[in-house]
């Protein structure tokens, strides 16, 4: 079967695999959906994603959906030919963090294509994968496979907007209009944000979290932009730059909220801390997501606009294309890798653009 591995900054490989049997608890399932997240593109171009280096070749995906083939020993779950979306976190379910409900932040998890611990945990970018049982999603009456890719990475901005806490009436700034921040604007939206501000250097980017439900959009580069916010409530950094954490912090309310969801380059960042004393701006930390996975395709169920967030759709056999495709912030938002299609039957589009 055919799969996505890197073996460091700029080797992508699309290579045939040996098939998966799933073992005891395990599931088997035939992906058709994954899309490219940013740090895929990270370890593809970086060889890394924040403090997480890449120490041996690593098959990519987390953002999977497919569905269902069949089950080892003592595993159980939706029937064989059921589609459904693959919960990419398995936390250990006995340290601190885990017994205090914070598994997303284990101390000793496993997580679909991510080289946070060596052995690395292979990811899902694969014709098939297996799977704790437990991991996979029964996708709801009405949701296809197509923007049920979309659940991984809004369960992510999700769970950024509730660490802001309630956001309900306030007015929300978003840095970063990338896949992620995007979603973000979805996820504020749905939980009640009277007004969100998207502020990006790329003028296409603006433009898909527009689709999202932005109401003001922000050139990053424009500090005399007339829709330039003061005094707002919430803002997500989303962006994983300083220069976005910089903006949050200047841009806040005094008591304001900052959450910081998109990951810094490695090392030591630069921050305005002393705003954070001297306007009591409480700055939270957002890593993954906890409980929003049942939540967000229950969210892309309901809501239509997420298709506009979807630029392309390739095949697996054009990876490379799709990563570069996907790097290309002027031409995409999310990218699809499909591991059904024959080479020839989807090709990205000149201009994705929404």
């Amino acid at each position: 079967m055919l799969g996505c591995v890197v073996h460091g900054a700029g080797d992508l490989r699309v290579t045939e695999l040996p098939a998966p049997e799933p073992g005891p608890g395990e599931a088997l399932v035939a992906v058709r959906y994954g899309g490219v997240c940013g740090s895929d593109l990270h370890y593809w171009r970086h060889g890394g994603v924040g403090d997480f280096r890449l120490r041996e070749p690593l098959v990519l995906g987390h953002e999977v959906v497919g569905t269902v083939v069949s089950y080892g020993a003592d595993a159980a779950g939706p029937a064989p030919g059921t589609a459904v979306a693959v919960h990419p976190a398995t936390p250990c379910g006995v340290c601190p963090e885990c017994a205090d409900g914070r598994a997303n932040v284990c101390r000793d998890t496993r997580y679909l294509g991510s080289a946070a611990r060596t052995p690395h945990v292979q990811g899902a970018f694969a014709a098939q994968v297996a799977v704790p049982a437990d991991q996979l999603r029964e996708l709801p009456a009405g949701l296809g496979l197509r923007r049920a890719a979309l659940a991984e990475p809004l369960s992510v901005a999700l769970h950024a907007v509730r660490r802001a806490g309630d956001v309900s009436g306030l007015h929300v700034l978003v840095t970063g209009a990338g896949p992620i921040g995007c979603l973000v604007v979805a996820a504020a939206k749905a939980a009640g944000a009277a007004r969100v501000t998207v502020t990006d250097l790329v003028p296409e980017a603006l433009r898909y979290a527009a689709v999202a439900g932005a109401d003001t959009l922000v050139r990053a580069d424009g500090p005399g932009d007339s829709g330039r916010p003061e005094d707002v409530d919430v803002a997500v950094e989303a962006s994983g730059i300083a220069a976005g954490l910089e903006t949050c912090l200047r841009l806040v309310r005094r008591g304001g909220v900052v959450v910081q969801l998109g990951m810094l380059p490695p090392g030591r960042s630069p921050f305005a801390g002393n705003l954070v004393v001297s306007r009591e701006i409480e700055l939270r930390g957002s890593f993954r997501f906890a409980d929003e996975f049942d939540d967000a395709l229950e969210l892309l169920t309901a809501r239509g606009e997420f298709d506009g967030l979807i630029s392309a759709v390739m095949p697996v056999a054009e990876a490379e294309a799709a990563f570069a495709l996907a790097a290309d912030r002027e031409r995409s938002c999310k990218v699809l890798l499909d591991f059904a299609a024959r080479p020839w039957r989807t090709r990205a589009p000149r201009d994705a653009r929404p």
